[in-house]
C-alpha cells in the first residue's frame, strides 16, 4: 500500500476472504441487530443464525457502522503508507453507511473519497476489486473512485425471493405489493437498479424463478465475458445447481458462488437467490 491509494470497503460488498487478503482490502463491518443484540457482520453472526432467527420471527433489523470505524481503518491505510482512500459502499438508499464514512473523511488522516455505489454484494465486490487493480497500477484516488463507479453501473443484480415479506418488513418494498405477492403465491424476481429494489417479473413456482434467473443473466451478458456471482441465504444447492448451468453456457465468463451475510440477509430472507452479471473491462481480463 506503500505510496499508493487504499481501498477500503464494506461487509456487504461480501467478497470471498482470500481476496481481501490478498488484495489488501479493508472492510468496515456493517451490523445486524437481533432482538436488540448487534453484532458486527462476517464475525458476530453467520447467515445460517440469521434465517433462523428470521424463521422464528425474532426482531432483525440493520445499523451502519459508527464514523469511529471508519476513521480507525481510513488512519490504519495511512499508517501502512497509503497517500489517500477511496471509501466504496453499498447503496446510500439502503443503508446509511456511506454517510457514516463521508462524516468519518473529514477527520481522515489523508484524503478520503467516498463512493455510494448504487449496488450491494457482488455487484459493489467486483467494482471494488477492479478499483484496487488500478490503485495497483498507480491510479489516483479520483481515477480509482470513477472505475468502481462504472463498472457497478455497467453491472446487473437480478434476485430471487421466496416471499416478499422480509423485504416488507425492511421497507424496502410497500406493504400493499408485499400482500399481493403473498395473496396470488407470486415468486418474485426482483432488480436492483441505481441502487434501489425494483420488481422485474413474477412466476408461479420457485423452479420456473431460477430457470429464469439464468436466462436472464445470459441475456444480460450478451456474449461478453463477465465476472458473475451467484448469491444465497440458506439455499446452497439452488445456488450451485444455477452456477454449474452458467459456467456450461458461458465459457468466457468467470463464476463465483457465496452466501450472502447477515445484514443483507435480514431483508431478503431464507431461500434468496441472486445473479450479479458484471460485464468485465479488457484490463480485467488477466
Amino acid at each position: 500500500m506503500q505510496g499508493r491509494v487504499a481501498v477500503v470497503t464494506d461487509s456487504t460488498a461480501y467478497l470471498p476472504a482470500d481476496l481481501i487478503a490478498s488484495r489488501g482490502i479493508v472492510v468496515v463491518p456493517v451490523q445486524v441487530v437481533v432482538n436488540g443484540v448487534a453484532h458486527d457482520e462476517g464475525t458476530g453472526i453467520t447467515p445460517t443464525e440469521v434465517a433462523e432467527a428470521l424463521r422464528s420471527w425474532s426482531v432483525v433489523t440493520t445499523s451502519r457502522p459508527a464514523p469511529e470505524r471508519f476513521v480507525q481503518a481510513y488512519t490504519a491505510a495511512a499508517e501502512a503508507g497509503a497517500v489517500a482512500v477511496v471509501s466504496a459502499h453499498l447503496s446510500g438508499d439502503m443503508s446509511g453507511t456511506y454517510d457514516s464514512a463521508v462524516l468519518a473523511a473529514r477527520n481522515s488522516p489523508i484524503p478520503v473519497t467516498v463512493v455510494d455505489t448504487r449496488s450491494v454484494g457482488m455487484g459493489m465486490g467486483f467494482a471494488v476489486l477492479d478499483g484496487v487493480r488500478h490503485a495497483e497500477s498507480g491510479a489516483d484516488a479520483a481515477a480509482v473512485a470513477q472505475v468502481i463507479v462504472d463498472r457497478a453501473a455497467a453491472t446487473s443484480e437480478l434476485f430471487y425471493v421466496d416471499t416478499l415479506e422480509y423485504l416488507r418488513r425492511g421497507g424496502r418494498i410497500g406493504a400493499a405489493q408485499a400482500a399481493l405477492g403473498q395473496m396470488l403465491s407470486v415468486k418474485p424476481i426482483l432488480e436492483l437498479i441505481d441502487g434501489q429494489v425494483h420488481p422485474l417479473e413474477k412466476v408461479r413456482t420457485s423452479s420456473r424463478a431460477l430457470a429464469r434467473l439464468e436466462e436472464l443473466a445470459i441475456e444480460r451478458a450478451a456474449g461478453r465475458p463477465c465476472d458473475i456471482a451467484v448469491h444465497h441465504l440458506d439455499s446452497a444447492a439452488r445456488a450451485e445447481a444455477l452456477a454449474g448451468s452458467l459456467v456450461a453456457r458461458l465459457a468466457d465468463s468467470r463464476v463465483i458462488v457465496g452466501e450472502v451475510g447477515a445484514v443483507v440477509g435480514a431483508h431478503v430472507g431464507p431461500g434468496m437467490v441472486a445473479v450479479v452479471v458484471s460485464p468485465r473491462p479488457a484490463a480485467a481480463s488477466a
